[in-house]
Parts: C-alpha cells; structure tokens; sequence
C-alpha cells in the first residue's frame, strides 16, 4: 500500500545514540528472548543498534535504569480504547436484561449516539495514555458499540490518529463496521437486526480510511479491518473485507467463537460453525486476529464434535487471548497450552481497563495450569513470548517484539525488586509472580522518550480521570434507554452492600 496522504507528526526523537543499562535486558539471539544481565541496549533514530555488554561507540546519551529490567514493549492486539462498561456486568447478569443487547423498543425506536465526537475523541486518547503507563507499545483499539448508533466513524479516527502521533503510541487503526446487531425481544428470545447496504457502506469507509492513513506519522500510524463480531457480519460483508485486506496487505481483527450464543447462532444460521463458515468464505489468512477463540468444537464448552482449530491452524490465523477479562466471566481458552501443541499462533489482548498486560500473563498461567491440572502445563516465558513476539509476528512485523540490531526501539523500563515483588528470582518469573502495569517506570517507542518516571508529557492524570469519571457515569445514566424493560439504573446495576445515604 502506498504511505499516507494525511499530514500527521510525531515528536522529535532524541538526537545521537543513546544507551541505556540495567540490571536485566531482555535482548533477543537466535529467534528467542535472552536475559543480559547488567546489560546495554543502544538506539539511534527510532532503531536499536545494539544490544549486550561493553559498547565502546560515542553516544550522546546515557541513562542507568538501576535495578530494573529493560524489556520488549508488549503488542495488545485488542486494546481497549473505551471506557470500560464490561466492569458492569462483573456483578450483574444475565446481559440482555443488563444493556448488553439492544431490546426491540430500542431498535425501533432509532438507535442513537451516547457520546459526543468530543467526548469520543477524550476517551481515545484517554485510553492510549493508560495504554502506555501499562507498557503497550504497540495497540490495536477496540471500542464497545453497544452505545453507538451503529458502526464507528473515520472522523473519530482520524481523531485517535492524532492522538496517537501526539503521545507517541504506535498503532493500527480503522473503524468497526457491521451489517447489523443482534436484538433482544419481549419474551427474551435473541434475533439479529440487519442493514446490509448499510454495512458495506461503513466498509468502504473503512477502506477509504485505510488508504489516507496507512504509514502517517512517520509510520507510527497503520491501518486494520475492524468488522465487529462474527454474528453480526453478513457474508458479503465478510468477504469484501478478506479481499480489501489481502489488497491492502493490512490485519483484519473478527472477534469470533467469544460466546455460546454467537456459536449457536451462527451455526443455526450457516449450518456451520464459526471457524468452519470462515473458511467458507476464503475469510481466514495469516493476518487475521481473532479474539477470542474460547468456543470452539470439542473443547469443555462446545460439545459439538468438528474441526475448528484445525480450520485456524491451517489457515495460519492468529488467536487473541485475554485471558483477565475472560476469566471474570467464568471462561478462557481450553486451553492455551493445547493451542500451542497444536501450532496454532496465540497473540495476546488486554480487552479491558486498566490494560494491565503483566497481570493478563499471570492469569493466563493460573487458568492455564488449573485446566490442565497440571503445574507444567506452561511456563512463563510462554507467555511473555505471546505477549511479545506473539503479536508482533501476528502483525508480520519482525522489527517490534524483541530487542535486536534493526529493530525498532520500542522498549519498556519496568522496576524490579520494589517492595510488594518480595525476593527477586528470575526477573520473568518474578513479574509473573508479583508484577504489575504500575511497575512499568518508562515507555520508549520509536526511539521516543513516550513517559519518564510514569510522567506522560501534556496529559494530567488526575483531571483525565476526573473526567472519564463523569463521562462514565452520564453513560451510565442512559442505560436504562437500551435495556429490555427499561428498569432504573439501580435494578440494572446491583450494589454489593445496601448504600447509606
């Protein structure tokens, strides 16, 4: 695809070579991480050019970590790029009694935007910050639409475009599209809504948002197709996106095989499963992203005998697993171990607020060993591959996800030996022990300085939460407008003790 046609700048990054050291530098040799101790790591104009002990050229800057490891900045291949309303349904279920699904007064009533443009420009960029003091350094939004009036907007990305160059936040970006929204009737039956013409048009202008900002911001910026969800895609839309995607040499993200319901719906519908009316539809390739792959043939949860994963596997398709936000709703992958047996590739997502990638890695290793029930099942630096190398493979990006000559200087400084990790061990394990998000001390992507000292340049920490605070609760405030009833907020949302005024 050729570079962008928008006009976007990030910072300047520093000038002259500049060295960092630290206690521990994750570097990578031989096509898999390594742990350097009281290690170098030099980068020059957004590109590491060194990586291990005793660099004897001039540098213009030098910079001791202390005792702290050097690290790959994590690939969040389903960041969230929202305020969080999956927190809402932690203690309130079942969904489509909870806002979750559109009931029919709703749809006939005319569906309709919750927020501002403003307000979705805040929360974009509110999100990346949090993105950055949680070490993502390479993000894949992800948005609800259950507040939108239907798919999003090029405009409002174009407004995370900036926002993204401003902060320094690499990214892949485009609007989510649907052909329609699934529906929840009086008697509590689950229908879908279809606009077909509607769809495509929003996937036009998906493309079109493609072809202006792929490459802007001196690369920082790249697109992706971001249909919405399995069940609420129409094959043409399906199929006119697998070809714009293999034109444009972009990821696609489908979020599939996430529930029982879409499982059952599609098949239902196609008479085939999910994974099995992709194929279908020549849909699958080595850059697609499909968060969550929990629901699939043969697993604890789909009893249904068939072929799924050997149907992802084969296609080279990319399972994105978020294993924290999966395992509030009782679910994960079965299992992530067995995926990795099976050669299926396993990229990792956040999918929810904070974006707190360490503790996705921790409770991806705890679930993964109670299913297996086994304490070998896995091991720590499986995940941090995944968390790594995983999504930068995913993305066919050999330059991000490691630390070696030629790749690209995106690096995190995470503090190790404070206090609440106890007695350090190997500096991986004791992050899968004990780690953080809020241990990761600085960002640095594209060879810029994004935080120091967890200080993000122009953004007040305290006045944005203030803020997404009270844009939270006024979203808040309309659910009752979407939920099936129409009950008040306090028989929507339960509290877990009686509230004295």
């Amino acid at each position: 695809m050729t570079s962008s046609t928008v006009n976007i700048s990030a910072t300047r990054r520093p000038k002259g070579r500049v060295l960092m050291t630290a206690r521990w530098v994750v570097g990578h040799r031989d096509g898999r991480h390594c742990l350097l101790q009281n290690g170098e790591i030099v980068f020059e104009d957004g590109m590491v050019i060194f990586v291990g002990h005793g660099f004897d050229g001039e540098v213009a800057e030098r910079h001791d970590q202390g005792s702290a490891i050097v690290a790959p900045g994590f690939v969040d291949l389903d960041a969230l790029a929202d305020l969080d309303t999956t927190i809402l349904a932690l203690d309130n279920h079942p969904g489509v009694d909870k806002g979750r699904v559109w009931p029919r007064s709703y749809m006939e009533a005319g569906p309709f935007e919750m927020y501002d443009a403003e307000e979705l420009a805040f929360q974009k960029r509110h999100a990346f910050a949090t993105l950055i003091r949680n070490g993502i350094t390479t993000a894949l939004p992800v948005a609800s639409l259950f507040y939108r009036a239907w798919g999003e907007t090029a405009e409002e990305f174009s407004d995370a475009a900036r926002a993204a160059a401003e902060l320094g936040l690499r990214v892949y970006l485009g609007p989510a599209f649907r052909t329609g929204n699934l529906v929840v009737e009086e008697d509590g039956s689950i229908t879908t809504h279809y606009d077909e013409a509607r769809g495509l048009a929003e996937l036009d202008r998906a493309i079109d948002f493609c072809h202006r900002y792929e490459g802007a911001a001196g690369g920082l910026i790249r697109t992706m197709f971001a249909p919405d969800r399995i069940e609420t895609s129409a094959a043409a839309l399906l199929r006119r996106t697998a070809d714009a995607a293999r034109a444009l040499d972009v990821p696609t993200r489908l979020h599939c095989c996430q529930s029982k319901m879409e499982y059952d719906l599609v098949l239902a519908r196609h008479g085939m499963s999910p994974p099995e009316w992709l194929q279908h539809l020549n849909f699958l390739g080595e850059k697609t992203l499909l968060p969550h792959g929990v629901f699939v043939s043969g697993s604890r949860h789909i009893a249904r005998p068939g072929h799924d994963l050997e149907i992802i596997h084969d296609a080279g398709a990319v399972i994105v697993h978020c294993p924290l936000v999966f395992g509030r709703m009782s679910g994960a992958i079965d299992s992530f171990s067995r995926y990795r047996e099976l050669g299926i590739r396993i990229g990792m997502g956040t999918d929810t607020s904070p974006p707190d990638m360490i503790a996705n890695m921790q409770i991806g290793l705890i679930l993964n060993r109670v299913l297996e029930a086994r304490p070998d099942a896995c091991r720590s630096e499986d995940f941090f591959d995944a968390a790594t190398i995983g999504g930068a493979d995913a993305l066919g990006r050999p330059d991000l996800g490691r630390l070696q000559p030629g790749a690209a200087a995106d690096m995190i400084v995470i503090d190790l030996g404070l206090p609440h990790h106890g007695q350090v061990i190997d500096p991986i394990q004791t992050l899968l022990v004990a780690g953080h998000g809020r241990d990761v001390r600085s960002v640095i992507i594209d060879g810029r300085f994004v935080m120091r000292d967890r200080v993000i340049p122009g953004i007040d920490e305290a006045a944005d939460n203030a803020r997404a605070q009270r844009q939270f609760d006024k979203l808040k405030s309309l659910y009752p407008k979407r939920t099936r009833g129409h009950p008040p907020v306090e028989k929507i949302f339960s509290s877990s003790y009686p509230i004295v005024a």
